[in-house]
């Protein structure tokens, strides 16, 4: 799982059977302090209720494609939850 933060969302007007109703987001993702890593990526927003400005975790690969609804759709990231507060210790 990653940490990542909502920066917008996609449109698509066209998309593969199984996806039709999921929403596409732009995410952030970042490491344990909130700070920026790589670069952004497009997921599926697996819990239909995140939005622009929240922190989100995502996963990839294989396991974003068993996240959603219908599984072993085509997709490469999926957010699987809204993080409500990071607690970093030493």
């Amino acid at each position: 799982m990653q940490l990542a933060r909502v920066e917008g969302t996609v449109v698509a007007t066209v998309k593969s059977e199984g996806l039709e109703g999921v929403r596409f987001l732009i995410v952030q993702p970042l490491d344990k302090h909130q700070n920026p890593v790589g670069t952004k990526v497009v997921a599926a927003d697996a819990v239909q209720m995140a939005g622009p400005g929240e922190l989100v975790y995502f996963v990839s690969s294989r396991e974003a494609a068993e996240a959603m609804p219908v599984r072993f759709v085509p997709v490469d990231h999926a957010i699987v939850g809204i993080v409500d507060q990071v607690d970093v210790t030493r």
